[in-house]
């Protein structure tokens, strides 16, 4: 009878685990480094640079008149009549305002009394030089009626002076061409402390901006500025600057500087709000593309990841953004020139972790 050798069940299973073991070993160390760099994030780059940046400056323009005019009575009177309201145009000379006209006659009045008295003081004169010439008057007494004749002679020149400045004050017309800005009375109303009507020459008109400390040394009088405003949408008028302030205004620690503009449509009007955009010269600036940056919720802070090549990982790094160049930002600081920044796959970033560059995957 043949005899089996039959093995002990322990040594079946270890000769089993020996075969089975070595011909996987090699699939698993490969399986556990591919899932360890797939699971870095994997991110795009873009190389940035510096380049000249036009440094444009944008300020909010208030318009005033370049000169104003108040339109009032030399005395108080009554109105009669008021031809023109706020808002509307008046060229110089025209007819505003027609006073009452009883201080005119009043005023004539006087006139004529004076030219009477002058005529009788005259006559007196006159006779008197006569007597004095055949010998019926003395000297003294031609000295006193010709002291009487200057006096009413002075008397006249004084009563048609205020006769005509009340002719003058009983039509008010346009000392300039301009705009109506301001109507404080009605037909009916003596006239006070204020004046009837107030006339603001629009052409050209004065645009005042202010600027901080930093900008005012790029600030020149003569250079162009383009101005907008809210009633004409995206249309641009032209403009010069024609004053800057010497002095800070203490309360806003800035200067204030006035454009000038033609205005020879008469479209702009003293009151209204705008833009205005100065050229202050360019700046050597790293300009990172728009999708690049990050603004930290919460605050006003914004964040760029730059990639660094010598250990796969990214930096957080806060910028100060300049202007928005299109679909790219200024940055006044934050990245150094010959930076790779990340423009997509920043969901999963933090700050030193390690990435994996789109182009780069396997």
């Amino acid at each position: 009878m043949k005899s089996k050798y039959i093995y002990p069940v322990s040594l079946i299973m270890l000769l089993t685990a020996a075969s089975v073991f070595p011909s996987c070993s090699g699939t698993d160390k490969d399986k556990e480094k591919t899932e360890k760099t797939e699971s870095n994030p994997v991110v795009s780059v873009e190389t940035v640079e510096q380049r000249s940046v036009d440094q444009i400056g944008e300020y909010t323009a208030t318009v005033e008149p370049e000169l104003i005019n108040n339109i009032s009575a030399a005395a108080p009177n009554r109105i009669k009549e008021i031809y023109v309201d706020e808002g509307m145009r008046v060229a110089k000379g025209q007819k505003l305002v027609l006073m009452d006209d009883v201080n005119a006659v009043t005023y004539q009045t006087q006139v004529d009394n004076a030219k009477a008295n002058l005529n009788n003081v005259q006559i007196n004169y006159d006779r008197a030089v006569e007597l004095f010439k055949i010998g019926g008057g003395t000297k003294q007494q031609v000295d006193q009626m010709e002291t009487q004749l200057i006096n009413a002679r002075n008397s006249l020149a004084a009563a048609e002076r205020t006769l005509r400045n009340a002719r003058e004050n009983t039509v008010l017309t346009a000392p300039i061409s301009g705009v109506v800005t301001a109507r404080n009375y009605d037909p009916g109303d003596m006239t006070g402390s204020l004046p009837v009507l107030t006339i603001a020459r629009v052409q050209p008109v004065k645009i005042v901006i202010n600027v901080t400390e930093s900008e005012l040394a790029n600030v020149k009088k003569g250079m162009p500025a383009n101005i907008k405003f809210d009633t004409y949408g995206d249309e641009v008028f032209q403009g010069t600057v024609s004053m800057v302030a010497p002095t800070v205004d203490p309360s806003s620690r800035t200067f204030g500087v006035e454009i000038t503009s033609a205005n020879t449509d008469n479209r702009i009007l003293p009151g209204m709000f705008g833009r205005a955009t100065l050229n202050l010269g360019t700046r050597e600036r790293v300009v990172v593309p728009d999708k690049s940056v990050i603004k930290q919720q919460g605050s006003g802070d914004h964040y760029v990841y730059v990639y660094n090549p010598s250990d796969g990982t990214v930096s957080y790094n806060k910028v100060e953004l300049g202007q928005r160049l299109g679909s790219e930002y200024e940055l006044i600081s934050g990245v150094e020139p010959g930076s790779q920044v990340v423009v997509s796959g920043q969901t999963r970033l933090a700050n030193g972790r390690k990435v994996t560059l789109k182009n780069e995957k396997k």
